[in-house]
């Protein structure tokens, strides 16, 4: 039986992007991150929370409930991102 590989610190944040730019402009909820992005609650909440402070993505507040939506430099960096994953993947590096 061979161990399970965990993901990366890149490797969560680009799954966390991936969500919130699937999900649109009307913002995910946390829970809906965190299962999406198959993470804890409180796991998503601390990524999520240093994305929006690095600028990646907003955090909207409606009503009772909070949503996470990307911004433009979010967009930017989840593209070069999704780019050097597929260089590093076509010479055999594990992120």
């Amino acid at each position: 039986m061979s161990k399970q590989q965990y993901r990366s610190e890149m490797g969560i944040i680009s799954d966390i992007l991936h969500v919130i730019i699937d999900c649109g402009r009307q913002g995910e909820i946390i829970s809906s991150i965190a299962r999406k992005a198959n993470l804890s609650h409180y796991a998503a909440i601390d990524k999520c929370q240093k994305l929006v402070g690095f600028g990646l993505m907003e955090c909207v507040i409606n009503k009772k409930t909070q949503s996470f939506i990307i911004t433009e430099k979010g967009m930017q960096f989840f593209q070069e991102m999704q780019k050097f994953i597929e260089m590093i993947q076509a010479v055999k590096i594990r992120y």
